[in-house]
């Protein structure tokens, strides 16, 4: 009976919990000069929105399938859902992983981690910006945690693809290169912006992610 009882509270849950686009810890224009406010109005209010919206339809189409038990309808809308709920991941994280107090260097654990497994920050700089550089198309560079190795890496991931879902590291550091992230500000050279987005980078952010994943 006590079961029972939980069945209509847990379906009114389920039924309300949509996406929401979150609120950026900082104004648009907040990271100037390095990136302009209407490249961070277009890309949080119009980008991630739409990521956001159509995650949510997306779902929602899935939730019926699932009822139906139509499974060809669940398998073709899993490009869908990979696509959209990794952009939704993914911008959630490269908000926080920027502020207009960032720059410079990590501290402690993370960077004597980055020292481990890299040489030097500067040589970590230099790879992660050039993996970044060297993305095909659209995409992202990130620095991530390898839990069963227990060290960090870089990786590149095509499009939207979410590193932790497609690679199994744990997000510490995402650089969009879609060109929606630079291009009225930056144009085509990509290697403007990479140099440009270092001077705001959040590392008390990015070591608090290191932190989390070692518990």
């Amino acid at each position: 009976r006590s079961s029972a009882k939980l069945v209509v509270p847990l379906g009114c849950l389920v039924s309300r919990l949509k996406h929401t686009l979150p609120d950026l810890p900082y104004d648009y224009a907040a990271l100037e000069p390095h990136i302009n406010a209407e490249i961070m109005q277009l890309h949080h209010s119009k980008h991630h929105a739409a990521y956001v919206n159509n995650l949510n339809v997306a779902e929602e189409k899935y939730k019926e399938a699932l009822a139906k038990g139509d499974v060809t309808a669940q398998v073709s809308l899993q490009p869908a859902l990979k696509f959209n709920g990794g952009g939704h991941i993914n911008h959630t994280i490269f908000w926080t992983n920027l502020s207009p107090n960032g720059g410079g260097e990590p501290k402690g654990e993370l960077m004597e981690a980055i020292k481990r497994d890299f040489g030097s920050f500067a040589n970590f700089k230099e790879k992660l910006t050039a993996l970044s550089v060297g993305v095909q198309g659209s995409g992202w560079g990130w620095l991530g945690y390898n839990k069963e190795q227990g060290r960090l890496q870089i990786a590149a991931c095509a499009n939207q693809d979410p590193l932790q879902g497609t690679t199994g590291l744990i997000p510490l550091l995402g650089i969009d290169v879609w060109e929606h992230a630079y291009y009225l500000q930056y144009k085509n050279v990509r290697p403007d912006y990479l140099k440009a987005i270092w001077n705001v980078i959040n590392w008390e952010n990015v070591s608090s992610r290191y932190a989390a994943c070692k518990k």
